[in-house]
């Protein structure tokens, strides 16, 4: 009961910076006590930033920020290692990855080499310089942003990728009530750098061991099965969801269950995670695209479809 409760602090706590997002906040918080990298893909100026630095602040990990461009190279992310000429050695320089919570800013900007080395960090906790291997801090989490409404210049992120990020989310502007209470939180001094922590990296390391072992039925896991399958199965898809997918979607819907403070995994769990776990990690057919198909209404006709068990 006790981490239930860290777990309701430290939502509350992003929620005092992070106005009228409580969805937002909740999926990323979902992914990040699953173990799961975010990609948040929404325009300029409507909090990625924020929210990156506040759930950081929250649990008094250290933060990272990487502004990506076309002239970014990996060793700005990974880290390089540097000759002393005194000593005639090598040593490591860190990059901005050693850092528990990264925010990869428009990581489309950047070449595909630069993205692909976020790829080892972000698969197995450490990375490789030189052939020597260097553990990550944890908890570890990439928060990668990207611009949907700019392609010039951009690099569009490979389905590998994609398929790394446990979910891509979408923040949106704040209805009208939310951004005046956000302004008027800004004229009382109401800031980032007034947040304080409600936990620490240790605590968050307990929870994720805690939701690793919440209960997932029989009858739930061929749920889920179905609902990956039946994207695999649906011809609009060039591309199905992956077995990676697939285990994302049952550690994601553990975290959601374990923040309604349940140590069981309902369907309504599944539900409620499956668009954000799926949906970027599947692609339209060339016929799909011509006829114009959205695939977030295929995938959610398809969610609909699967059959819920009832035990």
């Amino acid at each position: 009961m006790e981490n239930y409760e860290l777990a309701g602090k430290l939502k509350d706590n992003i929620n005092q910076v992070f106005v009228g997002k409580q969805e937002v906040v909740e999926n990323l918080l979902i992914s990040f006590l699953a173990g799961g990298h975010v990609l948040l893909e929404d325009v300029p100026g409507v909090g990625k930033t924020t929210l990156a630095l506040a759930l950081a602040k929250s649990m008094a990990c250290s933060f990272g920020r990487i502004q990506f461009t076309p002239d970014t190279l990996p060793g700005d992310v990974t880290g390089i290692s540097v000759y002393h000429m005194k000593t005639g050695e090598f040593s490591y320089q860190p990059g901005v990855v050693m850092n528990q919570v990264l925010l990869a800013d428009e990581i489309n900007r950047t070449s595909p080499k630069t993205q692909a080395s976020l790829l080892e960090a972000m698969a197995e906790g450490h990375v490789t310089v030189d052939g020597e291997v260097h553990m990550l801090p944890q908890p570890f989490l990439v928060i990668a942003t990207q611009n949907p409404v700019e392609f010039l210049g951009t690099y569009p992120l490979p389905e590998a990728q994609m398929d790394r990020f446990m979910m891509r989310l979408s923040i949106g502007y704040p209805d009208r009530e939310q951004e005046m209470k956000m302004a008027q939180q800004f004229l009382e001094g109401k800031t980032l750098d007034k947040i304080e922590a409600v936990c620490q990296a240790e605590d968050v390391l307990a929870i994720r061991q805690e939701v690793a072992g919440i209960t997932v039925k029989e009858s739930v896991l061929g749920y889920i099965t179905d609902m990956a399958w039946a994207t695999r199965e649906e011809p609009r898809f060039l591309l199905g969801a992956s077995p990676r997918a697939l285990l994302a979607l049952v550690r994601a819907s553990q975290a959601r269950a374990f923040l309604q403070k349940r140590n069981f995994v309902k369907p309504d769990d599944v539900k409620a995670v499956a668009m954000q776990v799926l949906l970027h990690r599947l692609a339209l057919s060339s016929e799909a695209r011509i006829q114009k198909e959205n695939g977030a209404a295929i995938l959610k006709s398809l969610i609909l479809k699967t059959k819920i068990p009832v035990d």
